[in-house]
């Protein structure tokens, strides 16, 4: 993934329906979801979700494919993936992480250190 495209993909995410649609999709799973079950659960009119759906779409996040006569939508996991991996490619200087430390939240180190 370049430049470009993360930069394509972080801007159809940074819209509150559109990631709230995208976390749907991922969790769905290979099987997706019409796009009115999209609207639905997310609460957007399905006018707006359309829109919504094509930018997701146009960043290259999620895929569409017609059944009948519905649009199912279903997340791209290699697009997913690649954009972790261009987001964490420098991660921890090139050093191997901790994820355990890492993910610590301020609890939990207070919790460790008792």
């Amino acid at each position: 993934m370049d430049s470009n495209t993360t930069i394509r993909a972080l801007a159809a995410l940074a819209q509150e329906h559109r990631l709230a649609a995208f976390r749907l999709l991922v969790q769905a799973g290979e099987e997706g979801l019409p796009a009115g079950a999209i609207a639905e659960a997310v609460g957007a009119p399905a006018s707006s979700m359309s829109f919504h759906l094509a930018q997701l779409s146009h960043a290259g996040l999620i895929r569409q494919r017609r059944q009948s006569r519905s649009l199912i939508y279903s997340a791209d996991y290699a697009a997913m993936g690649g954009l972790m991996a261009y987001l964490t490619e420098n991660c921890c200087g090139g050093q191997s992480c901790a994820p355990a430390a890492s993910c610590e939240t301020p609890n939990d180190t207070e919790r460790n250190a008792a």
